[in-house]
């Protein structure tokens, strides 16, 4: 197991930016949901190769100003960016894993999968209009269990970030009040609440605050032990967070229709769906010096074939070889021939 994701990632995102650098580092940074199983393919990774791969666990929105800037060698982020701002900066994006994000909550007596939660109601929640634990809205839901007469204290991301955008879109989704007063993006303007920074920080705000609610990637949850929520799906069925929900979710990815891969994975349909799934992106620049670029597709390359037992341990969804050929074959149409093999 991976020591304390809080001290971890705390290191990795202390951090400063350093320019693209030789062969036998790479530099990389963006999103905090990606860095679990990140961290893991670039420690076996070196222990194959010898290169090492520095990530600044920064989130999705200082990934994507970094690589704008020219300063790292690759990004990541959890939204996907439009055509027309990755042709403005002469950057291409391609999908490296699917991430799944969780309600967790910190309330006495309650264990993880303990209290269901559905989409309109976790809405609320971030509106402001439900503010007690024992709301008949929560009670409904969960009617045995034993529900506290207490404050809800919501937490959310307080940097710009991909998991905030996939977690807001889905709350648009599900709630028009939210999609028009608010919306998604990797920054919003939260009505209620306190910010964390990453991942970990949402993860360490609920953890010390009684009576708190927030949102990470499964993997904060399942390595802190963290109380998550069941929630029902789109087709109103209760689903657990396992790697069978999350994989069920991801099977609707489908690229073959898209430009630069662009997909939101939320809301996906099925009775065995988990509700807040995304494909976490990957970001690179067409300007770069070609054997830079291909040593960054090398270590790409690497987690979507031999990383998939690190993903999978890690309830990450790896993608099927269909998927990983279009993506090489986005990679061959952009960097020319697959020099990475």
């Amino acid at each position: 197991m991976l020591r304390s994701l809080t001290v971890a990632l705390a290191a990795s995102a202390a951090l400063i930016a350093v320019p693209a650098s030789a062969a036998d580092t790479l530099n990389g940074a963006g999103g905090t949901a990606i860095y679990p199983v990140l961290s893991v393919w670039a420690k076996d990774y070196q222990a194959k190769t010898g290169i090492a791969v520095n990530y600044q666990s920064i989130g999705s929105g200082g990934g994507i100003k970094q690589i704008e800037a020219k300063t790292v060698d690759f990004a990541n982020s959890d939204k996907p960016l439009l055509h027309d701002d990755l042709v403005k900066n002469n950057l291409v994006q391609f999908p490296e894993v699917v991430i799944s994000i969780v309600p967790v909550v910190n309330l006495p007596g309650i264990k993880p999968g303990q209290l269901v939660i559905d989409g309109p109601t976790l809405a609320d929640i971030y509106l402001g209009h439900i503010t007690k634990w024992n709301d008949p809205a929560l009670v409904k839901l969960n009617p045995k269990a034993n529900l506290p007469d207490m404050p809800i204290v919501v937490v959310h991301r307080s940097d710009g970030s991909g998991t905030t955008f996939n977690f807001t879109n889905y709350l648009g989704k599900v709630s028009p009040e939210w999609m028009k007063n608010v919306g998604s993006d990797t920054s919003v303007s939260w009505p209620v609440g306190l910010g964390g920074k990453g991942n970990e920080g949402v993860a360490a705000n609920v953890k010390q605050t009684s009576g708190a609610i927030g949102y990470v990637e499964y993997a904060y949850s399942a390595q802190n032990g963290m109380t998550y929520m069941d929630m029902k799906n789109a087709d109103g069925k209760v689903v657990v967070p396992t790697m069978s929900a999350f994989q069920t979710a991801a099977g609707h990815a489908d690229f073959t229709g898209v430009q630069d891969f662009y997909l939101i994975l939320t809301n996906q349909p099925g009775a065995k769906s988990w509700p807040i799934t995304a494909a976490t992106y990957m970001l690179m620049r067409k300007d770069y010096a070609a054997d830079k670029n291909q040593a960054v597709l090398k270590f790409l390359d690497y987690a979507l074939h031999d990383g998939q037992d690190a993903s999978k341990k890690l309830f990450y969804v790896p993608f099927p070889d269909s998927i990983v050929k279009q993506i090489e074959a986005s990679w061959t149409a952009s960097f020319g021939a697959d020099t990475w093999k």
